[in-house]
């Protein structure tokens, strides 16, 4: 799958010259964590994070007043605070890539542009909605995990067997095992009870590390 599936379009913006403030109450009201910056010929020249404006807040111990406080907000600009260096990608990147790099740079969203124009955003929660996808989470049924050896054909001969019982296989998933050898698999079914799953399944695993009804 590519992100241009997946992606937030025409996605909430700020513009360099604007107030903290006002990105602030910007973000509060569209109930967003960031907003890439859009210069006047709407390239993307940056991005800004509730945690970039709660940093350069000034601390509650301040002498300060809220008055004062608010009106030195207000005279900060988005361009002052903003991150310049923003890492971005292209609408034809995959999830997993886009998922790579957020996790590899420590990064909370990912601009998508195109023509150097900005086309969308991705974040941890879209992630996140395609991992309840990938795991079948909102369809009820059998999930199993078990170990299994990591050779060609170890999969297929699961998945031919649940299909010769006539089994519904909702989501298959296949994570780092023990070691090099092996593998763990997660498997959502509908159309088997617990005890049949671990009947037919059993004699083709290494191992049933679990089984229940979600």
């Amino acid at each position: 799958m590519i992100i241009e599936r997946r992606m937030t379009r025409n996605p909430v913006t700020a513009t360099p010259e604007m107030s903290v403030a006002e990105a602030s109450a910007l973000m509060k009201r569209e109930k967003v964590h960031r907003l890439p910056v859009l210069d006047k010929e709407h390239h993307l020249v940056g991005i800004i994070s509730e945690k970039d404006i709660l940093y350069a807040s000034p601390s509650p111990v301040s002498t300060l007043s809220i008055h004062e406080m608010a009106y030195l907000l207000s005279q900060l600009t988005v361009k002052k605070l903003m991150t310049h260096d923003v890492i971005t990608i292209g609408k034809d990147t995959t999830v997993e890539e886009a998922a790579r790099l957020m996790v590899d740079q420590d990064l909370s969203s990912l601009p998508v542009v195109e023509n150097d124009k900005l086309i969308g955003i991705v974040s941890k929660s879209d992630l996140f909605k395609i991992l309840l996808e990938l795991f079948g989470a909102r369809h009820y049924g059998v999930r199993m995990s078990f170990l299994v050896e990591d050779k060609p054909g170890a999969i297929a001969a699961i998945s031919n067997v649940l299909s010769q019982h006539g089994v519904d296989i909702i989501a298959f998933g296949t994570f780092m095992g023990t070691d090099s050898s092996n593998a763990v698999c997660t498997i959502k079914m509908q159309g088997i009870t617990t005890s049949e799953a671990v009947d037919v399944v059993k004699p083709l695993v290494m191992e049933v590390l679990d089984v229940r009804e979600v």
